[in-house]
C-alpha cells in the first residue's frame, strides 16, 4: 500500500484548508487511520465532500468492474490512483461515488429512474483545464502503482467526459 509522506499530507493539507478555511481544525476532518497512507477526504459540516474553489474543469470518469476485484479496486483507486493524480499540477481534487437507486419527486409524483448499462463507479476530478489530461505528469500517474496492471484490465464499460464549469 503506498504512504503518503509529510511533505505530500502537508501538501495536501494546505490545498483542503486553501479550499475550506479551518477544515483541519473541524471536527469532520478525519483523523488519518493508524498513519496507514490512505487518502484524507475534506467534509463539510453534513459531512459531504466540499466543492473547491479552484478548477474550472471536472473530468468524469464512470466504470465498472469485475465482482472479484472490487476490493482491489477500491483499495488501489483510494490508497495509490487518487495520491498520484492529486501530484499532477493542475488536478485540485477527486472525489468518487457510486451508483445509487434514484427516486425524486417531480410534476406532483414520485418516480424512480431506471437507467441501464450505467457503470457502478464514478470519480470526479477537478482540474484548471484540459491541458491537465495531455500533461506528461498524468501520463505518468495514470500508470503509476498497481493500477495499470492489477485494475485497469478489469474495468469495463468505461466513460469519460469533460465538464466546464459555467460562469
Amino acid at each position: 500500500m503506498a504512504k503518503l509522506d509529510n511533505n505530500e499530507i502537508e501538501r495536501l493539507a494546505t490545498l483542503y484548508d486553501r479550499a475550506m478555511p479551518g477544515i483541519l481544525d473541524s471536527p469532520t476532518w478525519p483523523a488519518p487511520a493508524a498513519d496507514d497512507g490512505r487518502w484524507l477526504r475534506p467534509s463539510n459540516s453534513r459531512g459531504a465532500a466540499a466543492m473547491p474553489e479552484q478548477g474550472n474543469y471536472i473530468l468524469i470518469a464512470r466504470m465498472d468492474v469485475d465482482p472479484d476485484k472490487e476490493d482491489l479496486f477500491n483499495e488501489i483507486y483510494d490508497t495509490e490512483h487518487i495520491p498520484s493524480l492529486l501530484k499532477v499540477p493542475g488536478v485540485y481534487s477527486v472525489e468518487r461515488f457510486t451508483q445509487e437507486p434514484l427516486t425524486f419527486a417531480i410534476g406532483k409524483e414520485v418516480r424512480t429512474v431506471v437507467t441501464e448499462n450505467e457503470p457502478k463507479y464514478s470519480a470526479i476530478y477537478w482540474i484548471e483545464g484540459p491541458e491537465v489530461l495531455i500533461s506528461d505528469e498524468w501520463g505518468a500517474a495514470v500508470e503509476e502503482g498497481r493500477w495499470a496492471e492489477h485494475v485497469r484490465p478489469h474495468t469495463h464499460n468505461r466513460h469519460h467526459i469533460l465538464r466546464k464549469r459555467m460562469g
